[in-house]
């Protein structure tokens, strides 16, 4: 679709979404410089510390910095875990169920019971739609598919992906749970409030403890860890951000596609500048809250409103701009009208609160924590009802055709124009 229309409200869902993941890499950055520092260092001045870090790394490095780093940083998270995942079993015998039962000795049978997180199961099956579709729609994750040289070579890259993302997930139960019977709830909390720290004290208690050598060791280990994929994580959001404004906005509705790469390039600059700063502030604003909900909303606003329109895209020949439009949009408006009546942001805090975890203090208006269970629905469908409220476009079956034959042989990627029969 080369509606300039649809590259601006493209932009905007990327932003949107890449603001809202940023906040909680910012945050979680900053309290890792505060723990190492001992306390010295406080959030308010680790947290712009780490926003300049990552402005000056995507102004100087661009994307071939930011590929290596998230390279670097997946090895050695998937090291980290797994040597940290094997430790934990050797402890118990090589047993998960030894590990459960050391829980529930400790906290009660209740603790490992279904509904302590999420009262509602609807709660449950709400994250795990927004986690697994919104995968497919974050765009430090789509830019991805623009550093390798064939289709061909995406899709290896996805299917690799996939187990890694599955084994990681698969080893945080023994890490979570770990980290509640081998560290402790209230000494996590003692170094972070939010719980943001249980992964680095864990590996320290994994190492012997504090004051030990393989302790400090295995503190310091994860806690670089953790920075490299923040680290990874925030430049990859900052350049799908940065380049969103710069070639969709700018370039394509601002400039109609004639301004020139120097002029891009400077734009490009001046946004990432702009991006980090947004960040910084507001991660300031969120520096006492666990921000891990800001990860799940993110996601839900990716599903709701990115991948509706690729899948249809890609599967929908009589889908067009508008439909684009309605969805990106109303996926989008839909999320966000939700998250500001949720219990994320509406609430009553106890009075012995000092600092208050909801900005409206009233009882949620939507119940569930993730809107993906109704917004991604909606999404889909005001997708599809701008499709069909629209009149059909012009040459939609040889577009469509044409799309097809790139998306599946990769023809065209280095932007050169590939015949076919």
């Amino acid at each position: 679709m080369k509606d300039p229309k649809v590259r601006f409200y493209a932009a905007f869902s990327t932003i949107t979404v890449s603001t809202f993941y940023m906040i909680a890499q910012v945050v979680g950055a900053g309290a890792l410089i505060s723990l190492l520092s001992g306390g010295v260092i406080k959030p308010e001045l680790a947290i712009p510390l780490v926003g300049i870090l990552m402005i000056i790394y995507v102004v100087v490095g661009g994307m071939l910095a930011t590929t290596w780093v998230q390279i670097i940083k997946a090895l050695l998270l998937m090291f980290a875990t797994i040597v940290m995942t094997v430790l934990i079993l050797a402890k118990f015998g090589f047993s998960f169920s030894n590990l459960l039962g050391a829980v529930e000795q400790k906290n009660g049978a209740e603790f490992l019971s279904p509904g302590l997180k999420f009262k509602n199961p609807l709660d449950l099956i709400s994250l795990c739609l927004a986690l697994v579709l919104g995968t497919a729609g974050l765009p430090h994750i789509l830019v991805r598919f623009f550093t390798v040289p064939t289709a061909q070579d995406a899709r290896k890259s996805v299917v690799v992906a996939m187990w890694l993302i599955g084994a990681f997930y698969a080893m945080t139960a023994f890490m979570g749970n770990a980290a509640n019977e081998l560290v402790g709830k209230a000494t996590i909390q003692e170094a972070n409030a939010a719980g943001n720290m249980a992964a680095p004290l864990l590996a320290q208690a994994l190492g012997g403890g504090a004051g030990t050598l393989g302790g400090e060791f295995g503190l310091a280990f994860v806690t670089a860890v953790a920075f490299a994929t923040i680290l990874a994580v925030v430049a990859g959001l900052t350049i799908s951000a940065s380049t969103s404004f710069t070639h969709d906005i700018y370039n394509g509705v601002m400039k109609g596609g004639q301004a020139s790469e120097a002029e891009q390039f400077k734009v490009a600059r001046i946004a990432t500048i702009a991006v980090g700063i947004v960040a910084i502030l507001l991660g300031l604003l969120a520096k006492s809250q666990n921000v891990a909900f800001l990860v799940a909303l993110a996601f839900a606003i990716a599903a709701s409103a990115n991948l509706p329109v690729i899948l249809f895209t890609l599967f929908w020949r009589r889908f067009n701009a508008n439909g684009a439009i309605w969805g990106i949009m109303g996926g989008l408006a839909v999320t966000l009208a939700l998250i500001a009546i949720s219990p994320n942001v509406m609430g009553i805090d106890p009075p012995e609160k000092t600092t208050a975890r909801h900005p409206i203090q009233r009882e949620a208006i939507f119940k569930l924590e993730n809107p993906g269970i109704v917004s991604i629905p909606a999404g889909f469908a005001l997708a599809a009802l701008g499709t069909l409220l629209s009149r059909r476009r012009e040459n939609e079956d040889a577009d469509f055709e044409a799309m097809q034959y790139r998306a599946y042989t990769g023809a065209g990627v280095d932007g050169t124009v590939a015949a076919h029969d």
